[in-house]
């Protein structure tokens, strides 16, 4: 039973409905390792189904064929890699197809500029280290390792903030299939199961980039950021509803207009030109991503909740329009300025709430 007063739960434990149908409703050959077919990975990531009375929700709103290339690689003995834009639902598709495969999404590296190799392969507990010398007992092992001793899948979050010789821990083992502990004499093969989902934001590139050799030990499937308004919008408000349903908000969920509104001014300041392509815009410093969209309405509820009635005001979405749109002092202001002059005020009606509180906001 998931504990509700955790702030939050894994995939498998929040979907853990949708997976047991689907595993009980398994007719398909199941790979060695797994807990379902990869058929039944893709009917959980794809959702808009009913399997055995359980609504099956959808986790990724995007090409179907993508999903299926990414569930067909950890069939083989290939290492996957997802990367795109910020906002394109690589860390949730990595999250869920973890759960899908193997019930368990939590062996993660989370790579920054202060990941170690020993983050990627093992460590040490020192204490036990000196007083019992190199054994069994005093290595920490890493979720890599845990992975491959298990049969199951790791994930390397963000592996381009990695530093490069971080990286290359990875690819003895992709390649081997084994991890060597020299210390205990000791190799470590890996089970047939055993995979690694990486993620890779394409705003990073050059910050550490991988290596020739490392790319080739991955199959790579590149997220696009979403097609049209209509799709972004079904994500948002998909994504809204599932983070609300977890925290204290005490609001009503956004209108549609609400979550349209937002969805479109990202939509043009992320483009540089308005949705029907009249008007250039200039662009602003933030990526301005489909998850900085599902934060802004959280956080617009929270408000709405806190200092409010309940009900996502404009002067509680300006707020945080404002601080997601503002991130450089001197270049954003001016563009937020030009976007609410030149856009927002001359479209009237509905968004003229907005627009005034985004003003008073931003300085007259």
């Amino acid at each position: 039973m998931a504990d509700k007063n955790v702030q939050r739960l894994p995939a498998e434990e929040l979907f853990q409905r949708e997976l047991d149908a689907l595993i009980s409703a398994e007719t398909d050959t199941i790979p060695t390792g797994w807990r379902m077919s990869p058929r039944s990975v893709l009917t959980y990531i794809q959702g808009n189904t009913k399997v055995k009375g359980v609504d099956i929700t959808p986790k990724y709103m995007g090409n179907q064929r993508l999903v299926e290339i990414a569930i067909a690689t950890l069939v083989t003995d290939r290492a996957l890699l997802l990367i795109g834009e910020p906002g394109t639902a690589k860390s949730w598709l990595s999250e869920h197809l973890a759960a899908a495969v193997n019930g368990d999404s939590t062996k993660v590296v989370q790579g920054t500029a202060g990941t170690t190799e020993e983050q990627i392969r093992y460590s040490w507990n020192y204490a036990m280290l000196i007083a019992k010398g190199p054994c069994l007992e005093a290595m920490v092992k890493s979720p890599v390792y845990r992975a491959m001793e298990t049969g199951s899948v790791a994930r390397m979050e963000e592996i381009s903030r990695c530093a490069s010789e971080v990286q290359d821990a990875l690819i003895s083992i992709l390649s081997e299939k084994r991890l060597s502990v020299p210390e205990l004499g000791l190799e470590v093969p890996a089970r047939k199961g055993f995979s690694v989902i990486a993620t890779a934001n394409t705003r990073d590139k050059g910050v550490n980039d991988m290596s020739a050799a490392l790319k080739r030990r991955f199959n790579i499937v590149v997220l696009p950021t979403p097609s049209n308004l209509e799709t972004e919008m079904d994500i948002v408000r998909t994504r809204v509803e599932q983070l609300s349903a977890g925290l204290d908000l005490n609001a009503g969920q956004p209108g549609e207009d609400t979550v349209e509104k937002v969805v479109t001014i990202f939509r043009e300041l992320r483009s540089g030109a308005t949705l029907d392509g009249k008007q250039k815009l200039k662009a602003t410093s933030g990526v301005l991503s489909t998850a900085e969209a599902i934060s802004l309405l959280c956080n617009s509820m929270a408000l709405a909740g806190s200092f409010g009635d309940g009900a996502i005001a404009a002067r509680d979405l300006a707020a945080g329009l404002q601080g997601a749109v503002v991130k450089d002092e001197e270049k954003d202001k001016v563009s937020w300025k030009e976007y609410l002059e030149n856009v927002m005020k001359k479209r009237g009606g509905e968004w003229l709430p907005l627009y005034r509180a985004c003003r008073e906001l931003n300085g007259k």
